[in-house]
């Protein structure tokens, strides 16, 4: 189903994550409340003595230098704050001693030798507590500190010196809160900024961002071509031009990723041979209905198919390519018939180097030759002399002239062969091996200037059906959707002018 697509699903997950992560804020602000939490880190610890065992260089001025009992002294500043949800009262201390001490500071393997005391800012009251009758004491390793009350993201730092002991030596905070904890932040922030989110926290906000640049990048990449209007389900097999085969190759592709159900197979083997085959396989389907079959012709269906339905898809253009030892760029049109006719057999003739003129054409099946006798020969061309394209079979021929089965092999043939001429259909933006495009009469092919240009080697691309196809049918729904939306773009990509555009249904009608 559409519905499962990748960014439904990312989609469905970023919501459903957001919703639990507000109901689980929304717990921990009616669940969690009472949870109050002191948090402690150290912001320096730096050595102020002599002694080199301190493994850092100093330089002391002043009292420094004139204690000697310091030598091995250092700094200490200390951070204690409430990062908590709740304000601490002094009744929220849990110890032995319940009147005066809240926390201890231990300093492992040193001494105090002095302590300071300060307060963040707009906290000037917290100074009252800090006294000796409130139970401020330095003693040894150790400080007891008061029962501060911190209202939440309140602070107050101990600036401690200290003697006997090196620079790193543990120091750890402890003490009870009730409903609550003391525990070392392991970040440092700003004074002026709250604590960092918490573990939960991170993981939500990473998980939402996840999903949120998951499903961005979904959206930037995939394709947003609207499916083809009236899907429908079933075979359908194209066949006939080869010149139109590259267009329908990759209509095929897309509708059959757009529409679920649907297989489009292209099996193209020259315009009247599809032609043929679509009489023969509607014939033989009887009453049975129209055959899962569209026949591409290059011009119209020849006589004697009445059952056979048109529908003008696009202007096809084509071109005459030769051999790049022949370094000609134009023809004009009467030269063109003299060189099919065998009048011209070198093309030096014409203004070219010494070569043999070599004629590659396609088998009497091409619509691609049909359009080329009719718009710019005025005649059939001259019968087949070689089957290699090399050598002649005929003695008697003027000119070596030999036919293949595909554009590919004509264009190969005369990318490979000096001397070789043949032809093609536009494929725009594409240059054979070998190979270079010569214009006629001075115009070349180009779907920018079909309407108003004299260039002739064109023609309608017609797409045939048995009979009219039921509407429901996968036939109808891939020919509307050749005519329209992104199978026009398809077309004019390939050097084709679609027949619904404004300019195409001129040509289209006129023709």
């Amino acid at each position: 189903m559409e519905w499962f697509s990748a960014e439904n699903i990312v989609a469905v997950l970023t919501a459903v994550l957001g919703v639990l992560a507000s109901v689980g804020v929304l717990w921990y602000e009616r669940r969690v409340p009472r949870r109050k939490r002191i948090g402690y880190r150290v912001q320096m610890d730096t050595p102020i003595g002599s002694d080199a065992g301190q493994a850092r260089a100093n330089v002391r001025l002043g009292l420094f230098d004139e204690t000697p009992d310091m030598s091995d002294a250092t700094l200490v500043l200390l951070r204690i704050e409430n990062d908590g949800s709740q304000s601490i009262t002094r009744g929220d201390y849990t110890g032995p001693d319940e009147q005066l001490h809240g926390l201890v500071v231990g300093f492992s393997e040193r001494r105090v030798r002095g302590i300071a005391v300060t307060h963040s800012p707009g906290a000037d009251h917290l100074m009252d507590h800090f006294t000796p009758a409130a139970g401020l004491r330095g003693t040894g390793s150790l400080i007891r500190l008061p029962r501060v009350p911190l209202n939440r993201g309140e602070h107050f730092k101990l600036l401690v010196l200290l003697t006997g002991g090196r620079v790193g030596s543990p120091i750890r905070v402890t003490g009870g809160i009730r409903d609550g904890e003391v525990t070392p932040n392991k970040a440092a922030r700003p004074d002026e900024k709250p604590p960092l989110f918490g573990r939960a926290a991170r993981f939500i906000t990473v998980a939402l961002t996840v999903c949120v640049v998951t499903l961005a990048a979904i959206i930037l990449v995939r394709d947003d071509t609207p499916p083809p209007i009236g899907c429908a389900r079933g075979e359908l097999t194209l066949t006939g031009s080869t010149a139109f085969e590259p267009v329908l190759q990759e209509l095929a592709v897309k509708y059959g990723k757009a529409c679920e159900g649907a297989t489009v197979t292209v099996d193209a083997h020259g315009s009247t041979a599809g032609i043929r085959e679509l009489a023969e396989r509607g014939a033989g389907a009887g009453r049975s209905g129209s055959p899962a079959l569209v026949a591409l012709s290059d011009g119209p269906k020849p006589s004697g198919f009445p059952q056979l339905r048109e529908n003008r898809v696009a202007v096809s253009l084509f071109r005459l390519v030769v051999n790049d030892r022949v370094p000609l760029k134009n023809l004009t049109r009467d030269t063109v018939r003299r060189i099919y006719r065998g009048d011209v057999r070198n093309w030096k003739e014409v203004g070219g180097p010494d070569l043999p003129v070599l004629l590659v054409s396609r088998d009497a099946n091409s619509g691609t030759r049909e359009v080329f006798q009719r718009r710019v020969l005025g005649r059939n061309e001259p019968a087949q002399s070689s089957r290699d394209c090399t050598t002649k079979d005929d003695p008697q021929a003027p000119v070596i002239r030999c036919e293949l089965d595909s554009t590919e092999q004509v264009l190969a043939t005369v990318g490979r062969l000096p001397g070789a001429i043949g032809y093609s259909e536009l494929r725009s933006g594409t240059r054979p091996a070998g190979a270079h495009q010569l214009a006629i009469d001075g115009t070349t092919p180009s779907v920018d200037t079909i309407g108003t240009s004299s260039y002739p080697y064109r023609e309608i691309e017609y797409a045939y059906t048995y009979g009219s196809p039921p509407a429901d049918s996968l036939a109808s729904s891939f020919l509307a959707y050749l005519s329209r939306g992104s199978g026009q773009d398809v077309v004019r990509t390939h050097g084709h002018l679609p027949c619904a555009t404004p300019q195409g249904l001129r040509i289209c009608g006129e023709d």
